[in-house]
């Protein structure tokens, strides 16, 4: 195969075999059709376009997102508890993957890693693969600097509307063409000053920009809109601190991993032939706005089942709550301590009425965002579109929550797990803390036979059925009964954060029934 050719080795096999057989089974017909060259599926199509930016364009040979079936094989190395793992179904390198998912759902994913690690060429890879010119796509880079003016970032004014026009309503501006890309990049976003991450930060969280009263809306022609941020680090570092309603923007936050010297010789090969992986994107990968937008929304359909729901709801149900939080329960939080200055850790440490072994919400500062928990569910339908599962599984709200949680969900750095034992790598290896959280919860959830039964579930879900014919008699049945709940807990000694949210949830319920009675009996 000639030297050009090697960046167009494309799967002509499905990459998963995993399409259902056709309704009623196959036909007679089905079997003397002629073939007919129909262009790939879309999560066909998502798939090929991995496997040729981790094969051929991305030098990637870590396959850190794991699947298996049954357990993976596993080594033992050193005399450090270092473990390598062979999963034994289709895994994926992170670095590549969960960009991709981001161009294919419309969100932000924060790159990071030190110099030279191809974060911003994997980016620039991203916007064409929707549709633009690599040329196009490098020009419209948006570069961090300390003196980037929101001038430098949107437009400017026409100069000879400044001088003419009687009002601001007058003045046209020459908006930058990056603005209505479908991917918009941002390299080294902490190097910005912050007047001007304010600026961004309106572009990225409301998708408009607004100059001398004049507004641009950011939506392109498909209106799936990914961003790509890269920085040297998550930590704060850099030439202005990343304002922390921008931080707290980007939906998932990936390391870009360094170079594998096994594979000096593609460097050689590529320096010779002078070539860029992004030069060179198969034409079959591009995809065209109407797909960005089918793919898109094909993605948000992949169905949520209900134990997947109840294990995420009940992971997140450990973070919120600390026992000195607050005199009143419901202010008994990590939000009322930190929001009036105090220190959650020391909070934490004081309660004696828990185990902090096995307190889960005691691994962290905070708890969990309304913005984590729906891009988790996105990313989840994401990871599951792209394996050509029908539904989410549990397996993937455990691969790409790490990444959606990243920065999200911050330890705390006080816990014994942190300085003690085989878990002190932990304290700086967030990904593999937050994928051993949920696998914590997982076992917990397991251990209190919670798929079996769910109480306070089912006490709302009856709620939900209405309250039409429900008579004061069965009102205050239902009254009773979730008082006798609030009593199961209250016997049980020890409070945890999963027993927090049922709590309050139970209160709600005993305060709609109480509403009910009042009614009823106003209404005699």
């Amino acid at each position: 195969m000639a030297l050009g050719d090697r960046w167009n080795r494309l799967s002509q096999s499905p990459t998963r075999s995993s399409a259902p057989p056709p309704p009623g089974g196959l036909r007679a017909e089905d079997l003397f059709a002629k073939p007919q060259a129909e262009a790939a599926p879309l999560d066909e199509k998502l798939r090929r376009a991995y496997f040729w930016l981790v094969n051929q364009a991305v030098i990637s040979p870590f396959y850190d997102i794991e699947f298996s079936r049954g357990q993976p094989v596993r080594f033992e190395l050193g005399d450090a508890g270092a473990e390598l793992h062979l999963p034994t179904d289709q895994s994926y390198s992170s670095n590549v993957l969960i960009p991709l998912l981001t161009m294919a759902v419309g969100g932000k994913c924060l790159l990071v890693g030190g110099p030279g690690r191809g974060k911003t060429t994997l980016a620039i890879l991203m916007g064409v693969l929707t549709g633009s010119t690599p040329a196009d796509v490098r020009r419209s880079v948006q570069q961090g600097q300390p003196q980037l003016t929101i001038s430098d970032l949107v437009g400017m004014p026409l100069p000879r509307d400044l001088v003419q026009a009687g009002s601001l309503a007058e003045i046209s501006i020459a908006w930058r063409d990056w603005l209505k890309r479908p991917v918009k990049i941002v390299d080294e976003y902490n190097r910005i000053p912050t007047k001007t991450q304010s600026a961004l930060l309106t572009m990225v969280a409301e998708g408009y920009v607004e100059s001398h009263d004049q507004m641009l809306t950011t939506s392109p022609p498909s209106g799936v809109e990914s961003w790509f941020f890269t920085a040297n680090d998550d930590a704060g570092g850099g030439t202005f601190p990343v304002i922390q309603a921008l931080r707290d923007r980007m939906d998932v936050t990936v390391a870009a991993m360094g170079f594998n010297s096994r594979f000096f010789d593609e460097l050689v090969t590529r320096i010779e032939a002078g070539e860029k992986p992004e030069e060179h994107v198969p034409a079959e990968l591009i995809l065209t706005p109407d797909e960005q937008r089918d793919l898109e929304a094909a993605i948000r359909a992949v169905p949520v089942p209900p134990i997947v729901r109840r294990h995420i709801e009940f992971f997140a149900s450990h973070f919120e709550f600390v026992q000195h939080g607050g005199r009143r329960f419901e202010y008994r939080t990590k939000d009322t301590v930190s929001t009036s200055g105090g220190q959650v850790g020391e909070v934490i440490d004081s309660n004696s009425g828990a185990d902090l072994q096995v307190d889960l919400g005691a691994q962290t500062l905070n708890s969990l965002s309304v913005r984590s928990l729906q891009t988790l569910i996105t990313y989840a339908k994401a990871i599951a579109f792209f394996r050509g599962q029908p539904a989410v599984g549990l397996d993937d709200v455990a691969a790409v929550l790490p990444f959606a949680l990243r920065g999200k969900l911050l330890p705390n750095p006080t816990h014994p797990r942190f300085d003690q034992g085989d878990d002190v790598e932990l304290a700086h290896d967030q990904v593999s803390w937050l994928a051993d959280l949920f696998a914590q919860s997982r076992q917990l959830f397991g251990h209190l036979l919670l798929e079996k039964r769910d109480p306070v579930g089912d006490l709302l879900a009856q709620l939900g059925q209405g309250l039409d014919g429900v008579s004061s008699v069965e009102a205050s049945r239902r009254i009773t009964s979730i008082e006798s709940q609030i009593a199961a807990v209250a016997k049980q000694g020890k409070l945890y954060g999963r027993h927090y949210d049922d709590l309050l949830t139970l209160k709600y319920l005993h305060q709609r029934y109480t509403n009910y009675l009042l009614w009823l009996d106003g209404g005699r």
